[in-house]
């Protein structure tokens, strides 16, 4: 038979009345990876009717039609202790979610790991659902000397089994075909007990039937284990991995980064060549190119953290990395889920904060959400690149490191050290009594990543980069262009004021200076006079409200104005116009420690506050969480940047 399967973006509309076939299964154990080859990655991603737990819902057609996939919360047990598992159950059985149950389901099982998974599986089909078991990691097992029979398995569950290596695409095939006949999926003739000692003798009897042999731990992982998993070399490890990571991250992308930058700035070049309109000119120029075109040079960056973060999670370390941390975390009063959220807060704090449903405690969510937003995420890196680029020498280093990739080093580490903090003193302000929720991990083997879920999570990225770019930020920089631009000042007026209008730069740095922004970034010079900000960067830090990449738009847009040719030597010899310090240097080292301090603890993205008043349903956690990041940001800028004065720089 030959079947088809595709995602689609619109899979609920487009397959009305298709029958739902739901996924479940326990996390690491290859759900996803069926649930993509089923849909070819492209999926529509939602929310339960009435709450906030993500659903992913693609479209598999067959030779019997199409199906509607939906990939449910991975758990290791129907009995719920958090929201996004109590919404799992509800899905299966029809409960409250407001979603009706599936017509099948499928449960995804490791076969590296089947005792443990027989749990779930036991539970799954004393719902009464038609439901089909998929075996993944087969190929691993085999290879560790284990060994199961497959048909005799599917004959002791009493349900259809298919065995599938998702990663390699393996079994896809045979499976959309089983999913073709879904309503000939027989109920097991007898129906696992609930008891959880008789739930285990059953385990037992079915896994003897199958004659399973469980696979050998390879001693390579052990010896590993044995010093990742230490509490001191573990961690001297984790830092040395990051050490190289955010190494990496500089030294590696720095040509790329060359690259796009000079193609930018030969369209900027090329706008002011032939476009003939002075307005247009420095719309497209200064606007478009220079601005957004300063925040897309960082895409090599960001593809370049992403593949690491891909690679070490896809190698198994990162769970590692999650085993040593929650030693850190329950000093802070949380649990290692907690360091799960936090650590999906390094690519973005809005997925970290809506990973904060997996905690069964309300207080630790809460607790967790007002750590988040202090987590590096990817939106800093422009921002950090830009401003270490003009603190530290690229030659410089510290020891066999660049002392720039020790710096971003040293700031993500503050970012996680204070997030830690402010967790420790919102559980302290919190009620800490009630007994505390087991939690466990389970630590996959070492495996060599698929290079296509790889290729994906840099593509996800970028795209989301991408989006970013073309929208929130095309949007500020436009509104930006306007403020710095306007109002129109008459060629009689400039002169009167000793203006050489027969100069474009000298009559760009004249309307900049006197444009409806300077005027903003004057009236606000008083509240960030004391950190050295002038009226530019002052507007630049504002703009960042709406997306932190639009700090690095601002400047772009103001140094094209100023020095189109070569935008990174008008930014480090960027001067104040007005007062005291006039004719000094902005970007001196307490001034940039000062902005590296600002944007480690401001809360400057907009859908990140939107996203904690949707998870707490009240304005009172986003107000509370906005303001003391704001006032902490300004006081610890202005100590570091009168500390950096105090040693010399």
């Amino acid at each position: 038979m030959n079947t088809d399967c595709h995602g689609t973006g619109g899979a609920c509309a487009a397959t009305a009345g298709a029958a739902r076939i739901a996924l479940v299964g326990s996390p690491n154990s290859g759900k996803s990876s069926v649930f993509n080859g089923l849909t070819g990655l492209r999926v529509k991603t939602g929310n339960y009717p009435g709450v906030t737990v993500s659903r992913s819902v693609g479209t598999c057609r067959t030779g019997g039609g199409a199906l509607v996939i939906e990939d449910l919360p991975g758990t290791y047990s129907l009995d719920p202790i958090s929201p996004d598992e109590r919404i799992l159950v509800d899905v299966v059985d029809g409960g409250p979610a407001g979603t009706a149950r599936p017509d099948a389901l499928l449960v995804v099982v490791d076969a590296t790991t089947l005792r443990r998974s027989l749990a779930l599986v036991a539970q799954v089909l004393a719902r009464g659902l038609p439901t089909c078991v998929v075996v993944t990691f087969t190929d691993e097992l085999a290879l560790r000397q284990g060994r199961l029979d497959l048909d005799a398995f599917g004959e002791a569950l009493g349900v259809p089994v298919a065995s599938v290596v998702a990663h390699r695409g393996h079994g896809l095939a045979a499976l959309r075909e089983r999913l073709a006949g879904w309503r000939q999926w027989a109920p097991p003739a007898l129906v696992p007990p609930t008891e959880p000692a008789e739930r285990d003798a059953w385990a037992e009897s079915v896994l003897a039937f199958a004659g399973y042999r469980a696979p050998e731990r390879h001693r390579i992982t052990r010896r590993v284990d044995a010093v990742l998993l230490h509490p001191v070399w573990g961690t001297l490890v984790f830092f040395a991995v990051m050490l190289l990571f955010f190494q990496t991250v500089f030294t590696v992308a720095a040509p790329l980064q060359d690259g796009v930058e000079t193609l930018f700035e030969r369209l900027t070049g090329a706008v002011a060549s032939h476009v003939g309109s002075r307005w247009l000119a420095s719309l497209l120029g200064d606007a478009l190119v220079g601005g957004v075109g300063g925040v897309l040079v960082f895409v090599p960056q960001i593809l370049l953290l992403f593949l690491l973060l891909s690679l070490l999670e896809g190698v198994g370390y990162l769970a590692r990395a999650a085993f040593l941390m929650d030693r850190v975390m329950a000093r802070a009063g949380l649990e290692g889920r907690a360091f799960v959220a936090l650590l999906s807060s390094f690519a973005c704090a809005i997925p970290g904060i809506m990973a904060t449903r997996t905690l069964p405690s309300a207080r630790d969510r809460l607790a967790t959400m007002m750590a988040a937003p202090l987590m590096t995420c990817s939106a800093r890196l422009p921002v950090y690149v830009l401003l270490i680029g003009l603190l530290v020498d690229p030659d410089e280093r510290f020891g066999p490191f660049g002392a720039q990739g020790v710096v971003m080093f040293g700031l993500y580490l503050l970012g996680a050290v204070s997030a830690m903090a402010a967790a420790w003193v919102f559980k302290k302000l919190g009620d800490r009594r009630g007994a505390p929720v087991p939690f466990s991990m389970e630590m996959p083997p070492y495996r060599l990543p698929a290079p296509r879920a790889v290729l994906t999570a840099m593509w996800s990225a970028a795209r989301a980069f991408l989006r970013k770019c073309t929208t929130v930020i095309v949007a500020t920089t436009l509104l930006l262009w306007l403020l710095l631009n306007l109002p129109l000042h008459s060629v009689a007026e400039m002169r009167a004021d000793g203006v050489d209008t027969g100069s474009p730069a000298a009559v760009s740095a004249y309307t900049v200076d006197h444009s409806h922004a300077a005027g903003l970034g004057r009236a606000v010079g008083p509240l960030f006079e004391p950190l050295g900000f002038d009226w530019r960067v002052s507007v630049g830090v504002l703009s960042a409200q709406s997306a932190r990449e639009t700090f690095v738009a601002t400047l772009g847009q103001v140094t094209a104005a100023e020095n189109p040719e070569d935008r990174a030597e008008a930014l480090r010899a960027m001067t104040y116009s007005e007062g005291p310090r006039a004719g000094q240097r902005v970007f001196t080292p307490p001034v940039v420690a000062a902005l590296l301090v600002y944007f480690a603890y401001a809360l400057q993205c907009m859908a990140t506050v939107a996203v904690i008043r949707r998870e707490t349903g009240t304005w009172r956690w986003p107000a509370i969480a906005f303001g003391y990041l704001t006032g902490l940001a300004w006081l610890l800028a202005y100590a570091a940047k009168w500390l950096t004065a105090a040693l010399g720089g």
